[in-house]
């Protein structure tokens, strides 16, 4: 398995502007759903793409935790030396996270789904209000 079918999902998480792709939900609320197959069992793939910095190499960027254990609960990561975003939820295959700032709204999911033995989905979820981003 290659990060490759994780490239667009992380420029998706970097570029919150992609409106285009998404689905306007009532106000200024904006969904964005991206799922891939991965043909690699799920504790395979979720291995890959479980470190809540290894959105630094899908980014070419820098990615450190600053706070907390990583992929716990309350673990803070910094990325490009200027975002940061806190572990809101997590689950065997999958985390949720926040931007820190509190006018800025936004929360995205990484998330890794069995499909039978041998293959597994990627599915990356992000949700923000328009408006609270500059």
């Amino acid at each position: 398995m290659t990060i490759r079918p994780f490239a667009g999902l992380a420029a998706c998480a970097a570029a919150l502007s992609l409106a285009g792709a998404a689905q306007a939900a009532p106000g200024s609320y904006v969904s964005i759903v991206q799922e891939t197959t991965i043909n690699v069992p799920a504790a395979t793939a979720w291995a890959k793409v479980k470190g809540y910095c290894d959105i630094g190499a899908w980014l070419k960027a820098p990615c450190e935790i600053t706070a907390g254990k990583d992929g716990e609960l309350g673990a803070l990561r910094k990325i490009a030396g200027r975002v940061e975003e806190v572990i809101v939820a997590v689950t065997p295959m999958s985390y949720t996270y926040a931007d820190i700032n509190p006018a800025i709204l936004y929360h995205g999911t990484v998330e890794i789904r069995p499909v039978d033995k041998k293959s597994s989905k990627l599915v990356y979820s992000l949700f923000f209000d328009e408006t609270s981003i500059p």
